[in-house]
């Protein structure tokens, strides 16, 4: 086994059980108290999270420091060249409100880019893992490559029960014809990986930490991500940036970017 393929797999562990702590931890009330903070709300869930995975991934490699949602103080300061790039509980609002679709998730990130990446869906029971040039996989199963989706062809999905805003926009001047409901950003990027659905798009503030794992999921397996107006997520400076556009045919996320930005 490569040193690359054994950190991918430790990664997985640190995902996945944490991932069983949300499940144990979420029928407590406390968990799921919280406070709002600006448009965030940030439940005592996503404070625990963030401790058992930041200590789980510490133990992997203590000389790489962990950035996290959950640490104010690790997003003040210059970006390492190395580090764990993690959103401990990426939906909270499903989380929180007895929803499946939350996640939670790691990246590795070297250089400015994410180089490996693993992220749990608890109640689905579903861990997505990638390495960079080495694929992505679902429970261990090889993602294959998606193929060709023009604009318009196959399923369009969003956080609502039916496509509303800047997705219902793009929904009905593609003219898609399918939609799926899912939960957190990271979910829904995994879910175009695994070939569920073909499109995301969002013009809400996005983080990295919403992006960096599943993102590598999604290139691993020939598909897209970029921001709201077709550029890329570099990893460096701001964390926060305005929407994405996430397919997995390449083609379309540049035509849709390209079409927003009319």
């Amino acid at each position: 086994m490569s040193a690359e393929t054994a950190l991918v797999e430790a990664m997985a562990r640190a995902v996945t059980e944490v991932g069983g702590l949300l499940r144990a931890w979420r029928p407590d009330p406390a968990a799921r108290d919280g406070v709002w903070e600006g448009s965030q709300f940030k439940a005592e869930a996503d404070a625990r999270a963030h401790r058992a995975l930041s200590l789980r991934l510490t133990a992997i490699d203590p000389g790489v420091p962990v950035v996290s949602e959950e640490d104010p103080a690790s997003l003040t300061r210059e970006r390492p060249p190395r580090y764990w790039l993690i959103d401990p509980i990426d939906g909270t609002a499903s989380y929180v409100h007895g929803f499946d679709g939350y996640v939670t998730q790691a990246a590795l990130v070297v250089g400015g880019r994410p180089e490996a990446a693993a992220v749990f869906a608890p109640e689905r029971g579903t861990l997505y893992t990638a390495e960079r040039g080495r694929g992505a996989r679902r429970n261990g199963r090889v993602l294959p490559p998606r193929p060709p989706a023009p604009p318009g062809r196959g399923v369009l999905t969003d956080n609502t029960p039916e496509p509303s805003g800047v997705a219902r926009r793009v929904y009905d001047h593609f003219g898609y014809g399918g939609y799926l409901e899912s939960g957190s950003i990271s979910l829904k990027l995994c879910r175009i990986a695994e070939g569920d659905a073909q499109l995301f798009v969002k013009d809400v503030p996005v983080r990295d930490w919403d992006v960096a794992a599943p993102g590598l999921v999604l290139a691993e397996t020939g598909g897209l991500l970029t921001r709201l107006d077709g550029s890329g997520f570099t990893y460096q400076g701001a964390f926060e940036h305005v929407g994405l556009v996430g397919a997995g045919d390449p083609s379309t996320c540049r035509e849709v970017s390209r079409w927003l930005a009319l």
